[in-house]
């Protein structure tokens, strides 16, 4: 990755920035997270999205244990440079409680947070790779 590209990204002063991983072919959200200059680089050049985490405050590779991954198809970056969206071909579920997107749950009215969807696999029969 070319350096003055990165010099025109917005990193907070942890050295993040927020990528939003969305499904190219049905533009829905699929989760947030977080990404610093070498794991942005990682994922340019393998392809594949990688993550900081601010918990374990390590690298990881989407899908490294659950066999879940991401193959990027485009990486786009907002009017003020201090956030990403990553299009994505996802394989199986992105969301570590076995639902294809994290944004499985909505509020209605009232405040009441309801489950929007199936899950593609039960939360105990995916490994974590989340942070």
């Amino acid at each position: 990755m070319r350096e003055e590209v990165l010099a025109q990204l917005r990193f907070d002063s942890n050295g993040l920035i927020p990528a939003i991983v969305q499904e190219e072919s049905t533009g829905r959200v699929l989760m947030m997270a977080w990404m610093n200059a070498t794991s942005l680089r990682r994922s340019l050049e393998t392809g594949y999205t990688h993550f900081w985490s601010r918990s374990r405050r390590k690298y990881w590779r989407k899908g490294e244990t659950s066999g879940h991954v991401q193959a990027i198809r485009r990486v786009s970056v907002d009017c003020d440079g201090d956030t990403l969206l990553v299009q994505v071909d996802q394989v199986g579920a992105a969301c570590h409680n076995g639902y294809r997107s994290c944004f499985y749950r909505s509020l209605e009215a009232g405040g009441r947070l309801v489950v929007t969807e199936e899950p593609l696999r039960a939360p105990g029969d995916i490994r974590p790779d989340r942070s």
